[in-house]
């Protein structure tokens, strides 16, 4: 049997790949090669997140549903036989909206037993509903559950077995595959670090979190080799780690790096769109690394022909609907749609957790109205835990951007829209903290701003200034738990009121039980603090209660604002955007802007460290070509409204960018390695030369970008990263595009 090392990879369809261009029925390195009888079909899915249906938009389907998913399994079953397809799911199925909330995930373990899922990884917001129901939902689970570094501390064991094998085919001829499991070490701080400890705080679960990656590796190399052991001819990894710098060391491309032996990695956790990347492993092979995105958006599809050469794509814009499947999954909304549909109140404003310019998630980055109006909640409705004439709202309280996880529409407000907002059933609740405590917190919450973090805190009661222009001196244990502060603080003009926060002080904070009580998101200097109003009432019931009580069933113009009320806020400057005053790309960013190539985010921001869409970075090229007219190419994702749809059309007619299905993904991240390829094909220069080895991770650069690379490092346009490194896989920042602009553009004069 043939094994991954004998890819057979293209370089005529690489370039599907290096564009991103993957719409529906597209393979990643294949074009049209379908499955037939005695092929391998292993289907897979990610961070699906309760988005349990299929959703059309503009008659394209943009959520396949499970519904669709249950189709699209029998088709493959039908063309190959029922016994060589498989269907796995690599982590955060349970929670997200109302379906898991109201069942504490057991509705999505049924929908998932319908459909037939064959393997299944914990990812970290499987334990959201507190270990010993995450314990239950796994057992009721048909799939088998594994997970090679989920460990119970107590017993000195693994919860789950680290792998399953799969045998295709009889007797001799029959190939195995052996499936190992890997779940985040986030899951400390990405659920609640509680569920995780016993009642004195000591941690009875681990996730073989420690030694700098190096203990998580181990895991990983020891199940590899056991199922090599055992027979396996084909070794996949499924990872709910991700590929966000913010997870490393614990990253899919970290683990694929310090290990041999993974064929395939299918991923989980960072919600990226990635039809099959491949990188070096840690003597120097190719594993094809592999990722969905979120929410039914797309179904992958790995295939093993008897040749030994894999292949993956991402399916996307599938109709298919097996009744069946859509049939239980109707039952089972019915049972509480009219609770769902309840008003609860309305707004005359849009509640948002983006930004209105842009489109993108801001919640975790930045304040938003939504953010002010729940931090809002928590301070008047749990009050400061007094009686009498002394009563009144909490001094100060918190609320996590991640725990604010849907915008709500002007107009009537529903129960199930408090649902999608607060979907996790935090439990409210107010302690004394002193003034040093709630620096500290704010310091841990704004370490990576303006990146995004899900501790990122939106707050009543106090406004704060974030100085992106002070590197961050948070230090931080194996768990990404606040230590300590070692230097310069980021946070600053804290006040409580009117006045500046009194480090010795104490203050009433409200906020939840997964922040003050459980430290979640790494912030955990409130834990021992004295409790002055007890755990009583859900966040959803907070927020419900503010609306009602307090705003008289109504959210009104004082909300208006999408920023939010000026609570937090970047720290001015004499530049021209104020979020790039003494940025490292500040000169590059006055020149593409003088330029007309880019213009801010909003009037007084640039957004330098935010990551750069496909369609962003076409317009951005149009615009060097002086934005000609009269191009009609276009595709099926490209609507004609769409500020990119000019750009577009000229880039794909000009062969800038080629698509396959119709499809162009123009909404997506683009990666530096990306970005290199694009603006190669632009460019069309004569050579590719440039050494790579001088960077540590240049063996992570896909094969597929291998030349662009070359070409982008040997021409000056792009060097490592803060850190010394290509970062291939990682999003190309706005500033980082801006630089490199700025050297393409003075090289051509």
């Amino acid at each position: 049997m043939k094994k991954v090392g004998r890819f057979i990879i293209a370089w005529s369809l690489t370039l599907i790949l290096a564009f991103g261009l993957l719409p529906g029925g597209i393979t990643a390195f294949a074009a049209g090669n379908e499955p037939v009888p005695g092929d391998i079909v292993i289907l897979y899915t990610n961070d699906v997140h309760c988005g349990v249906d299929q959703k059309i938009t503009d008659e394209v389907v943009t959520n396949i549903g499970y519904a669709g998913v249950a189709a699209y399994k029998k088709a493959m079953e039908e063309l190959v036989g029922d016994n060589f397809v498989t269907l796995a799911d690599a982590g955060d199925a349970v929670q997200g909206d109302a379906i898991g909330t109201l069942s504490q995930g057991q509705y999505l373990v049924d929908i998932i037993n319908k459909v037939g899922y064959d393997v299944f990884v914990p990812g970290n917001h499987e334990f959201d509903y507190g270990m010993d129901r995450m314990l239950e939902l796994m057992k009721n689970l048909k799939a088998k559950v594994v997970s090679s570094n989920f460990t119970d501390l107590k017993a000195g064991k693994l919860v789950y077995d680290p792998y399953t094998m799969i045998s295709y085919g009889e007797g001799d001829k029959a190939v195995k595959v052996a499936y190992v499991g890997i779940t985040t070490p986030e899951s400390f701080t990405k659920s609640t670090p509680a569920y995780f400890q016993d009642a004195s705080g000591k941690f009875i679960y681990g996730f073989k979190e420690g030694d700098k990656g190096q203990e998580l590796y181990r895991a990983v190399q020891t199940a590899v080799d056991a199922a090599k052991t055992a027979g396996a001819d084909y070794i996949v990894a499924i990872g709910h780690l991700g590929i966000d710098s913010q997870s490393s060391p614990w990253c899919s491309t970290d683990v694929i790096a310090n290990t041999t032996g993974i064929n395939v990695f299918i991923d989980g956790h960072s919600h990226s769109t990635v039809p099959g990347d491949a990188v070096k492993n840690k003597s120097g092979e190719n594993v094809l690394l592999t990722q969905t995105g979120t929410k039914l958006a797309s179904i992958g599809r790995m295939v093993i022909k008897a040749d030994g050469e894999i292949t993956t794509e991402l399916i996307n814009g599938y109709k298919g609907q097996d009744k069946e499947t859509a049939d239980f999954i109707a039952n089972i909304e019915k049972d509480f749609s009219d609770d769902l549909a309840a008003k609860v109140g309305k707004t005359e404003v849009e509640l948002t957790i983006n930004d209105p310019n842009t489109g993108k998630r801001i919640v975790r980055s930045a304040e938003t109205n939504l953010g002010d109006l729940a931090a809002d909640a928590y301070r008047f409705v749990l009050g400061n835990g007094k009686s009498g004439a002394d009563s009144g709202p909490a001094d100060i309280a918190f609320v996590n951007g991640g725990g604010v996880r849907a915008s709500i529409d002007a107009g009537d407000i529903t129960f199930g829209e408090v649902i999608s907002v607060h979907p996790f059933n935090n439990v409210g609740c107010v302690v004394e903290a002193t003034g040093q405590e709630i620096l500290d917190a704010l310091e841990m919450a704004a370490r990576v701003t303006p990146d995004e973090n899900g501790g990122f805190l939106q707050v009543s009661g106090l406004t704060y200034t974030i100085d992106t222009n002070v590197k961050s001196s948070v230090v931080v244990d194996d768990k990404k738990n606040f230590v300590e502060i070692s230097g310069a603080r980021r946070v600053k003009d804290v006040k409580v009121g009117n006045e500046t926060i009194d480090a010795k002080k104490t203050y009433t904070l409200a906020s939840h039980n997964y922040m003050l009580l459980d430290g979640g998101d790494g912030i955990n200097m409130f834990r021992d603090n004295k409790i002055v109003v007890q755990p009583v009432l859900l966040d959803n019931q907070i927020l419900i209660s503010y609306i009602q009580d307090e705003l008289k069933g109504t959210v009104g113009k004082e909300y208006s604002d999408p920023y939010g009320q000026g609570r937090v806020k970047v720290e001015k400057a004499t530049a021209a955007f104020a979020d790039t005053a003494n940025h490292w790309a500040a000169k590059s960013v006055g020149f593409v802007v003088e330029k007309g190539l880019f213009s801010g985010t909003t009037q007084d921001t640039f957004s330098p460290n935010a990551a750069m869409t496909r369609g962003m970075l076409v317009t951005v090229l149009y615009r060097l070509e002086g934005s000609p007219q009269g191009a009609t190419k276009s595709f099926a994702d490209v609507k004609a409204d769409k500020y990119y749809a000019n750009a577009v059309a000229w880039a794909a007619e000009k062969g800038v960018v080629t698509g396959t299905g119709g499809g162009f993904l123009p909404e997506n991240n683009i990666s530096r390695e990306q970005l290199a390829a694009i603006l190669y094909r632009y460019a069309a220069p004569q050579q590719s030369t440039g050494d790579l080895t001088k960077y540590p991770d240049s063996g992570a650069v896909s094969t597929w970008a291998a030349d662009a690379m070359k070409w982008a490092v040997g021409s000056g346009l792009l060097s490592g990263d803060t850190s010394g490194k290509l970062n291939p896989a990682g999003n190309a920042t706005r500033a980082e595009v801006a630089t490199i602009l700025e050297r393409f553009v003075s090289s051509r004069n």
